[in-house]
């Protein structure tokens, strides 16, 4: 189940990174990928950190595409992409406040053009930063949720990961997906529940 819901994830920022590209010509690199894991793993963990109350979270499996010419050419640059995948139990009742705590905590950060689909199983939402990072949360079939962060199209580069990104020394082998931790908030079907 990992596989179909981890590349579902990575299509769409994909599309979201090109979206907030647009046709204007390309331009020189403001990072290259060291510097873009690090924004995209500040803007995460920040993310983390303002929602109340705290939820068990772990590091998703980092992801880089390539980036090409329209004759499928190299540029030397590539797309980078960081997650988490949120391990406390959300509520169908809780998705929405979950969602207005994370997108009040981007638009303190800077984000604009939100964009939110407000479906009542697999909602979402996203947004772009000033300096280019695309955002989004969402929750799949099974009830996970997940948040990822990246860049599209930066210089290539070396890059390090934090301890406990899966695939990567210290991490595990396989991802985390399934929510798994209750919580008296969030796991409540009760939304008068404070």
């Amino acid at each position: 189940m990992s596989g179909p819901l981890r590349l579902l994830g990575c299509v769409l920022l994909v599309v979201v990174l090109a979206a907030c590209q647009g046709e204007a010509e390309p331009e020189e690199p403001a990072m290259d990928m060291q510097q873009a894991g690090q924004r995209s793993e500040a803007i995460l963990n920040g993310t983390m950190a303002a929602i109340h109350p705290s939820v068990k979270w772990v590091h998703g499996t980092p992801a880089e595409s390539a980036c090409s010419t329209g004759l499928n050419r190299p540029t030397g640059t590539t797309t980078v992409f960081r997650s988490r995948n949120i391990l406390t139990v959300v509520s169908k009742e809780r998705r929405g406040e979950l969602l207005e705590q994370v997108r009040r905590y981007w638009k303190q950060q800077g984000a604009r053009d939100f964009s939110v689909f407000s479906d009542k199983d697999v909602p979402r939402i996203r947004a772009r930063t000033t300096d280019g990072l695309a955002v989004i949360l969402q929750v799949g079939s099974i009830g996970n949720v997940s948040v990822e962060a990246g860049l599209s199209c930066v210089e290539d580069s070396a890059m390090t990961y934090p301890t406990g990104t899966p695939g990567q020394p210290g991490g595990s082998k396989k991802e985390e997906l399934m929510p798994r931790e209750h919580s008296d908030f969030w796991s409540s079907g009760d939304p008068r529940r404070k």
